[in-house]
């Protein structure tokens, strides 16, 4: 991956409706070149997809909460099981597995509190290897959803 890669998916991060057009304008490209890049881009993985941004509250998720989760037992099954169940849970929309304690960092967002208490207690709870699960609620969105940054910072 070159500066021009880089600069192909800087622009694209911003705005993943760009044309090839717009875009090799952007990267200094001509349409050819800067489409065989992007097309090697998505064909590598740099590139995984295409979405679009949802703001929460447009769809009436306004309560966010960030659970952290102690595991009983960390075999290969109950990992396996959990992170299976984990994956079917929509209002779970992101889940870490961290290295120490907690084991795991979920961002969870639903229409209020009484319905994130249900969600904790009916599904969160249950989950298969579930110690102990600590929970905050997100006050404010500081820094959300930034690109990637451009360069790379070290060797």
């Amino acid at each position: 991956m070159d500066d021009v890669d880089r600069k192909i998916l800087a622009e694209l991060q911003q705005d993943g409706r760009l044309t090839v057009t717009e875009l090799a304008a952007r990267v200094r490209l001509s349409v050819s070149p800067c489409h065989r890049r992007l097309r090697e881009l998505e064909r590598s993985g740099a590139i995984s997809g295409y979405r679009a941004v949802v703001e929460p509250a447009s769809v009436g998720l306004t309560f966010e909460a960030l659970v952290f989760v102690s595991m009983r037992q960390e075999d290969r099954d109950t990992v396996a099981e959990f992170e299976t169940a984990l994956a079917g849970i929509p209002h779970v929309l992101e889940a870490e597995r961290l290295f120490g304690e907690p084991d795991y960092l979920l961002r969870v967002a639903t229409a209020d509190l009484a319905a994130f208490q249900r969600l904790y207690d009916e599904r969160l709870a249950t989950l298969p290897g579930v110690q102990r699960l600590t929970s905050t609620l997100v006050m404010k969105h500081v820094v959300k959803d930034r690109p990637l940054p451009a360069e790379r910072t070290g060797p």
